[in-house]
Formats: structure tokens, sequence, C-alpha cells
């Protein structure tokens, strides 16, 4: 009987090593979770059995789990390369029409020749989706689907709001010619108090001029606007605008619609729309004229430029004319028991009974991690340990070895005995 009890502690160190061994070999496998194995010993009691007597039978291999302890973060140049902070598994599918997922820490990702974002094993990388301004719709893995990268131009967009933010001069006095020349392609110089000049864009992407001429009046803290397209007349206004005694805007001014029609506009696009807003923080102070703040809402053609990934997992496409627009959010899961996964190599899991079934979420949210673009997750296998567990087992090894020569030594004694 003692031959056999060496013999399940030379299984249990060979185990041990193999063990250890794998760990060493993937101490730079991107996304690696390190092993260890576990033992438990064998005794062989019956019901009426004495147990102050019982001598056990050996060792025996409960299990080999693998510790999901978070691994060092290495940062590459790749936008498209994540990793994980924190708990969660990135979600993959074997093929575009594939209804089975597979679960990895390893985030090396890239395109291939059809803008889907794919790992090392071309898996497609599933994103959640979300709304045109990036809010998250779902967070069930049934509608998370693969990600392509468009590849049109980004589409133009005619502009339809422009807010404007400025300080007129207090100390400023009616213009000397009078009144405003509103059919004049070029107003004269004299007949403004101040002038600003900003690009908007018409539905074919072109870009016009918006002109705001001021006009000073002859009433008190009491100023007009009025606008014009490119050089198209008659210019349009005027938009009044009346401070009070502490050069602030009473309320907010109801915006002001400038139009052009196509046949004006000369491009081929529709006709253009726009409601000019003052805001209303607007001012009237003794300080030269200064445009604080400007924006307007359309923009011209654009060429894809780049993706990013944001740490709450939301992939964006950037363009040259300032769009960013959602593509998806990357979809994590979780399990209730990560050591129950079922490996499948290619420091992937799959699902398994012990396991559970995945739960959805989005990073940075609940138990999920959050998302490191540009970086990936290295291998959590500590060398140093490894090396001696190596010691160790190679020890325990030859213990057990010595052991059945020792019980040779023994049995050759009693068959020799004359």
């Amino acid at each position: 009987m003692s031959f056999n009890t060496s013999i399940t502690g030379l299984n249990a160190a060979q185990k041990d090593l193999d063990v250890t061994s794998n760990n060493i070999a993937n101490a730079n496998s991107t996304g690696f979770k390190s092993s260890r194995a576990q033992f438990g010993d064998i005794y062989a009691v019956s019901a009426y059995g004495n147990s102050k007597t019982a001598t056990g039978q050996g060792v025996l291999t409960e299990a080999v789990q693998q510790q999901f302890t978070q691994g060092s973060l290495q940062f590459t140049n790749n936008s498209l390369d994540l990793a994980i902070s924190g708990q969660g598994f990135f979600t993959f599918q074997p093929t575009l029409d594939s209804q089975q997922s597979v679960y990895s820490r390893a985030g090396a990702l890239g395109a291939n020749k059809d803008g889907f974002i794919v790992n090392t094993n071309g898996q497609y990388l599933k994103a959640l989706p979300v709304s045109a301004n990036g809010t998250l719709q779902s967070t069930s893995l049934a509608s998370a689907k693969p990600i392509q990268l468009p590849v049109a131009a980004g589409a133009p967009k005619a502009t339809v709001n422009v807010t404007q933010s400025f300080n007129l001069p207090a100390s400023a006095t009616v213009p000397a010619v009078t009144p405003f020349d509103m059919t004049q392609a070029t107003p004269d110089p004299a007949s403004y108090t101040q002038a600003n000049s900003q690009q908007v864009y018409d539905s074919l992407g072109n870009t016009h001029t918006l002109t705001s001429y001021y006009v000073k009046t002859a009433n008190p803290n009491e100023w007009e606007v009025y606008y014009q397209v490119d050089t198209q007349t008659p210019i349009q206004g005027p938009s009044t605008l009346t401070f009070d005694a502490n050069g602030k805007l009473p309320a907010t001014p109801a915006p002001f619609n400038v139009t052009a029609t196509a046949a004006s506009l000369g491009t081929g696009a529709a006709d253009l729309s726009i409601d000019v807003q003052t805001q209303g923080d607007s001012t009237q102070y003794n300080a030269p004229f200064n445009m604080a703040a400007q924006s307007q809402d359309g923009n011209t053609t654009g060429q894809l430029t780049g993706v990013s990934v944001g740490s709450n997992g939301l992939i964006q496409a950037s363009y040259s004319n300032g769009q960013n627009i959602p593509l998806g959010m990357v979809a994590l899961a979780n399990f209730s028991n990560p050591q129950g996964l079922k490996q499948v190599g290619n420091n992937s899991w799959a699902e398994s009974v012990d396991s559970g079934a995945p739960t959805a979420g989005q990073p940075g949210t609940g138990t999920f991690g959050l998302i490191q673009g540009g970086a990936l997750e290295q291998s959590n296998v500590d060398l140093t340990q490894q090396l001696v567990n190596l010691i160790t087992a190679q020890r325990n090894f030859q213990a057990n070895a010595q052991a059945i020569q020792t019980d040779k030594t023994a049995t050759d004694s009693v068959i020799n005995i004359r």
C-alpha cells in the first residue's frame, strides 16, 4: 500500500510541476491568469473503522484554480489596445454569424479588412448599443453586436443654431451715418458701431460667412443688431437689445431667425435657416467690444481621423470636421464564480455550469472595472514565486521517489529472508 501512497505523491508533485511550468511559460502572455494546484488527502475509512489508527492513502488533486488578480498595465501606441482596470471580461464573438460568446482579459485589438474590431484570434469585440449622444441604451448581452468602424466620410450638417455672448462698449455713440443701410452688400463702416463674423455651413457642407452688425441707437442702453449671410442683400434685422442700468440684459432675448434661399447661396444646397441666439450673459460695460463666446452646430464633410475608447468604454469615431460619433460601448461581462469558467485557450474562457450565467454592464459602474485605452493587461504571474514553487515541487517529487525506494528496500529484505 505504501507504494501506491508514494505514487499518488509523485502524481501530485508532477501536477504541481505542470501547473508551475505553464505559469512560467505564459509569463508574457497578455491577459493570462496564473493557476494554482490544490491538493487533498485520501482516507479509506469505513463506517465501523477506527479513525484513531487510520492511515492516509495518499494525496489527490482537488482542483487547478486560476487566480483572477489584476495584472499590471503596459501602455502602447495603439488606441484600440484595451485593458480592464478592475473586474470584468471583454466579450468576443468567434464569427459574425455565431451565437456563441467567449470572454477574455486580453485586449490586443485591431481592425480587420472589413473594418470590424477584432482580437489577435480574429474574434469580434462586442459592444452595447448607444444613442446618438453616447448614452447607453441596453446592458443586455443579447443586444451587444460586433463593432465596425465607419468607412464613409462624415456627413455634412447645415447650421441651424448660432449662439453669441459678447460685451458692447457702454461709451459708444450713435454712428455718424444713420440710418443703417440694409441694401448695401458692403455696409459703410461709419453706419455701425461694431461687427463680428463667423463661419456657418449649408446642407452640402459649404462654408458661408454670417456677419453681425451692432448699431448703437439714440436711446440709452439700446442697440440694434443686423445680420448678413455672405454679401447678400437686403441685410436682415434689426434685433433690438436693451440693457439695464447695470449693463445686463433683463432677460434672455428671443432668437432672431436669419434665412438664405438656395438660389442666393449658389451652391446647390437647400435653403438656410439659422436661429441666432444672443446669450443672457451678454453685457454693456465700459470696456472694448469683446466676443466672449460664439458657437454654431453645423459642420462640413469630414474624414475619419481616429477611434478612441473612453474609461467608460464608449467607442467614438473622430472626423476631421470635429465630429465625434459614438459607435457603441464596450460590453463587459462578469460571473458569480469566475474560477468556474472553462478555459478554451488563447487566454479566453467560456461560460460553464460552475461559473454561472454572465452579467453584462457598463465599464465603471457597479462591480465593473474601468477601461484603459492604449494599454494592455500583462500576465499576473509572479516569476519569483513560481521559481520558488518549482523548487518546492521538485523537492516533493524527489521525496516521494525516495519513499518508493525505501519501500522497495524493505520489500527486498522480506523477500530475501531464508
